[in-house]
């Protein structure tokens, strides 16, 4: 496929058709990179210009027939200009502390995700949680993942799960609790990341996929500008 000439060396899987989680009433397909397949930073860094997440060990990409709902998305860092209700997050936090850790295997780490995932998403294919779960989907890939702690006077009160590019951070996964509806924890992470970015001197931070009819991926079109990747060609959303 000329989409993937630049690594003809990878060899893609793909899954039969199956129902998407995020439209009703439409089939997903799913390409992945063979688990046998040798990855390393730099490697992984392509497959992420070119449109691929991670998922635990796997590197995917949404690939559909009938429907490209799916779109690659990423902030440019030095392009961000956070607005005022962003403004009001990133003040509304200033009081945690934060920090980068080796791991989050641990059981306070593991409490949090599982009153994350029972109170945010009783309705999605990560529930119910389990150990297992966790450390399978978060576990550290490659080299690249890091994990950041945000905690307020000791009390852990959310986890951001980043993997570090060779030009960019991915932002893999945020949770947090859910009773800290005030603070916007997942708003002020992905700000955190942005940052953390622009600091590291790296000009993308990888957002995952946007689609536009599901209103769970709505909070990344507010990070703007935003660029997505159509037909193999990242460019700004228009507002």
């Amino acid at each position: 496929m000329s989409k993937y000439s630049q690594l003809d060396s990878v060899r893609l899987l793909a899954t039969l058709p199956h129902p998407c989680g995020y439209l009703p009433d439409e089939d997903a397909t799913t390409v992945f990179v063979d688990p046998q397949t040798p990855i390393d930073q730099r490697l992984y860094s392509r497959l992420s210009e070119l449109g691929f997440r991670r998922s635990g060990g796997y590197l995917y990409r949404p690939q559909c027939a009938a429907c490209q709902a799916c779109i690659p998305a990423r902030v440019p860092v030095g392009l961000f200009v956070p607005d005022r209700r962003q403004r009001r997050c990133w003040r509304r936090n200033r009081d945690l502390d934060i920090f980068h850790v080796e791991t989050i295997d641990t059981d306070e780490h593991y409490e949090l995700y599982a009153r994350y995932i029972e109170r945010r998403h009783a309705d999605g294919e990560m529930y119910p949680p389990s150990r297992d779960q966790f450390r399978s989907f978060l576990l550290q890939a490659w080299g690249a993942t890091r994990y950041i702690e945000f905690r307020a006077r000791g009390r852990l009160v959310a986890v951001a799960v980043t993997d570090l590019l060779t030009a960019g951070l991915s932002a893999i996964y945020t949770f947090f609790d859910p009773e800290e509806d005030k603070r916007s924890l997942g708003s002020y992470c992905i700000l955190y990341q942005i940052e953390w970015a622009r600091r590291l001197g790296l000009p993308s931070l990888y957002l995952g996929y946007w689609i536009e009819q599901c209103q769970k991926m709505a909070y990344k079109s507010q990070f703007q500008p935003i660029e997505l990747l159509r037909e193999n060609r990242w460019a700004l959303k228009a507002r």
